[in-house]
């Protein structure tokens, strides 16, 4: 799916996904990535199995005020356990499917809202 936000400002922002892919600035990525409005980087969890503790405690360090997971195809619901150190930082979780998660995040990014995305791509 194509996405057309209005982007003036020069942040990050989703510009199509699909099956095996987000695309970030028209650029075509194919493995899991975290983005913020102003940060882009590579995920190390191929897929939702995989998804432990550890990655998301990972993402505590970027300090936003929320966290949207993209669960891959379909949304899965991620043990507590996995995000006990969010809670404790005060940081919000929000899980649903990747596509879900790539909407959501642009317009809460061009909302200047303090947004991260971990986005499983399957």
């Amino acid at each position: 799916m194509k996405l057309h936000p209005a982007n003036p400002t020069g942040i990050n922002v989703i510009t199509a996904y699909g099956e095996g892919f987000v695309e970030v600035n028209r650029e075509r990525r194919s493995s899991s990535l975290v983005l913020l409005p102003d940060y882009l980087a590579d995920w190390p969890v191929p897929d939702f199995d995989a998804l432990g503790r550890e990655h998301l405690a990972l993402l505590a360090a970027y300090r936003p005020a929320l966290i949207l997971l993209g669960s891959g195809r379909r949304h899965r619901f991620p043990h507590p356990d996995l995000y006990r150190d969010l809670i404790a930082a005060g940081i919000g979780l929000e899980h649903m499917d990747t596509g879900a998660a790539c909407r959501t995040y642009n317009i809460l990014a061009t909302e200047g809202r303090q947004v991260a995305a971990a986005l499983i791509i399957e």
